[in-house]
C-alpha cells in the first residue's frame, strides 16, 4: 500500500473526524488489515471514548517519553480478520501542556512513522490545524483528508484549512462532506449521517448496509488508495486490491 499514514483533519470543530477515522479503520480491519489510530486532538481527547480498556499510558505519555509505543496502543474489541489499535489521549492537564511542545510534536512524527512499520495503515484523527500536534500529524502523513460538515460553515472551514496547509507547504488530497444531505460542499466524498452515533455502537459501517458503508468505502479509497473487498447487501461485492 503506497499510502501508509493518512491524516483525517477537521475543517471545523465537531466535524466528525473521530467517528469517520474509526469507521475507516474498522472497514480496513474487515479486510484483514492492521490499523493504528492516533488522537492528535489532545485537547478534546475524543478517541478515548472508543477505548474500552482502562487507559494507563496514553499518547501524551508517549510524546513526553514516559511510555513506549506498544504501551499506548489499545486494541478495539472487534470480531474482524484484522486489528484496530487505538492510541488515545487521556491525561492530566500538566502532562497535556508538556505534550504540546515543539519537541513533543517532533516525537509524534517519529512515532507515527514507527507505527507505520508495524501496521498496514496509520490514521491520525487531527483537529483543525493550529497547534503543534495537528501540524505534526499532517507533516507525517502521506495523504491528507479534510472533513467538514456539509454546510456553509463547513465550506468556509475547508477554505481556511487549505490556506493553513498552504502556509506550511502542504495541500489536501481529498475533501469529505460529513453528515451530507444537500451537497453544499464541493467534496470528493459525501458521507451520510451514521445510523448509530454513540461511540460504543462503532463501527456503524459493519455489517454492511447500502448507504453508509459504501460512503466509508469511498472515504477509505480517497484516503489510502484502497478499494475494500466488502460484500454489500444489494449491489454485490465492492472488490479491490492494495495499490
Amino acid at each position: 500500500m503506497s499510502t501508509r499514514i493518512a491524516a483525517v483533519v477537521g475543517a471545523t470543530g465537531g466535524a466528525g473526524t473521530t467517528r469517520l477515522t474509526i469507521e475507516s479503520a474498522a472497514l480496513l480491519a474487515a479486510t484483514g488489515r492492521s490499523v493504528a489510530v492516533f488522537d492528535a486532538a489532545v485537547q478534546t481527547q475524543g478517541l478515548a471514548a472508543y477505548t474500552e480498556q482502562r487507559i494507563e499510558d496514553d499518547l501524551t505519555a508517549l510524546l513526553t517519553e514516559e511510555a513506549d509505543l506498544d504501551e499506548t496502543l489499545y486494541e478495539m474489541d472487534l470480531d474482524l480478520p484484522g486489528v484496530v489499535n487505538l492510541c488515545p489521549a487521556w491525561c492530566p492537564f500538566e502532562r497535556l501542556s508538556r505534550a504540546k511542545t515543539a519537541g513533543a510534536a517532533n516525537r509524534f512524527e517519529q512515532q507515527l512513522a514507527a507505527a507505520a512499520l508495524s501496521h498496514d495503515a496509520v490514521l491520525v484523527d487531527t483537529p483543525p490545524i493550529g497547534g503543534n500536534q495537528a501540524i505534526a500529524g499532517v507533516n507525517a502523513a502521506d495523504r491528507i483528508g479534510v472533513v467538514a460538515p456539509d454546510t456553509l460553515r463547513g465550506r468556509d472551514g475547508v477554505a481556511l484549512t487549505r490556506e493553513r496547509l498552504a502556509d506550511i507547504g502542504l495541500a489536501s488530497d481529498a475533501v469529505v462532506a460529513n453528515r451530507s444531505t444537500e451537497a453544499v460542499l464541493d467534496a470528493d466524498v459525501h458521507v451520510p449521517e451514521a445510523p448509530e452515533t454513540a461511540p460504543r455502537s462503532a463501527p456503524a459501517c459493519l455489517p454492511p448496509d447500502d448507504e453508509f458503508t459504501p460512503a466509508i468505502m469511498g472515504l477509505v479509497e480517497a484516503l489510502l488508495g484502497v478499494e475494500p473487498d466488502i460484500e454489500l447487501p444489494d449491489s454485490g461485492r465492492f472488490s479491490g486490491l492494495l495499490q
